[in-house]
């Protein structure tokens, strides 16, 4: 009874088992298209987008969570952050300098030269939501070729496919939080990512590698089965190797 009257005081308690309709969290959603996807029900839409990934900056890489609000950004730059020095100086658009955005699907072709038109480069990049609403949101992997059931008192938002992180030339790369909801995308695409340059480029390149959770339906054998195996072709790869997810949200309370 005490944690009742408290809500309907509007005065929520950390140590209150069901979660409060006050609370307030952020959920991303990434098309994998050239539209903007719609929020959730019950998600409000805060602003829309375009699909980052992450940065690369002097061979040092930082990864933008997919299920974070940084990682929809409302205007689109090929290189969208300077480099500054201690001597009063920056520098825009340094050549060796990259960004990485979700791509569409679109098919890659390794043998053409890196595009330069905006208008052509926009035409790969995927769009995003900012939504705001009043439920937790987690992700959970099933290690199978099936999305997992929501924990109980969780609702499902969406399944998809365990996206675990993403690696460019050298020793660059970034991941996503496996408990968020930018670890589980509703399309698998190969490529999932395009690479823009400081030099005013973009393009698809063969060394760009995608890392995905893989199946493990042996669980007797945990991390043995399926060790070695090459899944070549797209329909080989999506029935026996990457791994299914759902993206939860918290039920709350209703008053």
């Amino acid at each position: 009874k005490q944690w009742y009257q408290r809500r309907v005081r509007g005065d929520c308690q950390p140590d209150d088992y069901t979660p409060c309709n006050c609370d307030t969290h952020v959920l991303v959603k990434h098309s994998q298209t050239l539209d903007a996807p719609e929020c959730p029900t019950d998600f409000e839409a805060l602003w829309s987008g375009y699909s980052l990934v992450f940065f690369e900056g002097n061979g040092y890489g930082l990864s933008q969570d997919l299920g974070s609000a940084g990682s929809c950004l409302e205007e689109f730059q090929l290189v969208p952050f300077m480099q500054c020095s201690s001597s009063d100086v920056c520098r825009h658009g340094v050549r060796t300098d990259k960004s990485f955005w979700l791509a569409v699907g679109a098919e890659a072709d390794y043998t053409v030269k890196p595009m330069t038109s905006i208008d052509e480069i926009q035409d790969h990049i995927s769009r995003c939501t900012v939504c705001l609403g009043t439920q937790y949101i987690l992700a959970r992997h099933s290690f199978t070729d099936t999305a997992p059931e929501c924990p109980e008192d969780f609702s499902p938002l969406w399944e998809g496919y365990s996206y675990v992180m993403v690696t460019s030339s050298g020793v660059s790369g970034g991941g996503q939080d496996l408990a968020s909801s930018g670890s589980c995308l509703e399309e698998f695409h190969l490529p999932t990512f395009i690479e823009c340059l400081g030099r005013g480029t973009c393009a698809y390149y063969i060394n760009n590698l995608d890392y995905w959770l893989a199946q493990n339906p042996d669980m007797t054998q945990p991390g043995m089965w399926g060790m070695g195996n090459v899944y070549s072709g797209l329909d080989d790869i999506l029935e026996q190797g990457v791994a299914r997810c759902t993206v939860c949200a918290r039920n709350t309370l209703d008053l």
